[in-house]
């Protein structure tokens, strides 16, 4: 089955739905019903769900369907950005009267008035309690407050990253992967320092895992680290990769097993020790 992916927010993920007779397209902006109430968000992709019996033991997991295509008038019941910008501060000065360490990212209403849900970021748990019953009593609705990761916060607010176009998380990147230390080792960056291979949110660049594998290809071109190999007769041990020259550093000998050199050389005229 082919399922619509529908977003309401940018620091929130993607939920399916099944678009049942509609015909839904990138861009639409469409009314759903979720566990949470009625909401109105927009569609930035399709997936096709495996139609299989769940495991023995487990519920099926139920696609809802799209209620219907949203109409221009849907987003003028919301509230518009000065109620927003009101709400949003009342709940920030909330936050400094009980001192909690937290930091508020956004405001989201729900599209059937039953629910406000505050986003925000936070190193550690947070006893929001009496934060919640204020805002209940303000608001008079069902407050959620969802903690958010710093890299959901940067892809909100946008910026622009060490190449100078905007963030790729805010621009087409759909699920946030995990980026790894080894990702920045394979392409050999890491003698670059933190600051030069971490985003405006503190973490390791997303770009990082776009050429991943381009480098791992290219890496197995070269004689493994520490092998013993041949160079115009000479022999030597591989010290070092230079992954993108396709050079690696050899190690030769002096005389007498004194001293030595290393020397980079193409991998093109390396040939193992038999």
């Amino acid at each position: 089955m082919k399922a619509v992916q529908i977003q309401f927010v940018p620091w929130d993920k993607k939920y399916n739905f099944d678009p049942a007779d509609l015909a839904v397209k990138i861009g639409d902006q469409v009314i759903v019903k979720t566990e949470l109430g009625v909401e109105l968000g927009k569609a930035v992709g399709f997936i096709d769900l495996p139609e299989t019996e769940p495991p023995a033991g487990t519920e099926p997991v139920e696609v809802k369907k799209i209620i219907r295509l949203a109409a221009p008038a849907d987003s003028e019941k919301l509230p518009g950005a000065k109620q927003k910008q009101i709400d949003f501060g009342y709940c920030k000065d909330l936050i400094a009267k009980y001192r909690l360490a937290m930091k508020l990212v956004d405001i989201h209403y729900s599209f059937d008035e039953s629910k406000i849900t505050f986003p925000f970021i936070a190193e550690t748990r947070i006893d929001f309690r009496e934060l919640v019953k204020d805002l209940t009593k303000h608001f008079g609705r069902n407050i959620r407050l969802q903690q958010i990761g710093i890299r959901d916060e940067a892809r909100h607010c946008g910026d622009f990253g060490h190449c100078g176009r905007p963030l790729c998380c805010g621009q087409f990147l759909g699920e946030l992967s995990s980026i790894t230390s080894e990702m920045a080792e394979v392409q050999q960056c890491v003698h670059r320092g933190s600051d030069r291979i971490s985003g405006i949110c503190g973490r390791l660049m997303c770009c990082l895992s776009f050429e991943e594998q381009g480098y791992k290809k290219m890496a197995e071109k070269l004689p493994a680290l520490d092998s013993e190999v041949r160079v115009d007769g000479k022999k030597g041990r591989v010290v070092a990769h230079h992954i993108l020259k396709q050079t690696v550093g050899v190690f030769f000998s002096g005389r007498n097993g004194e001293g030595g050199e290393v020397v980079e050389v193409e991998v093109g005229r390396i040939h193992p020790v038999r």
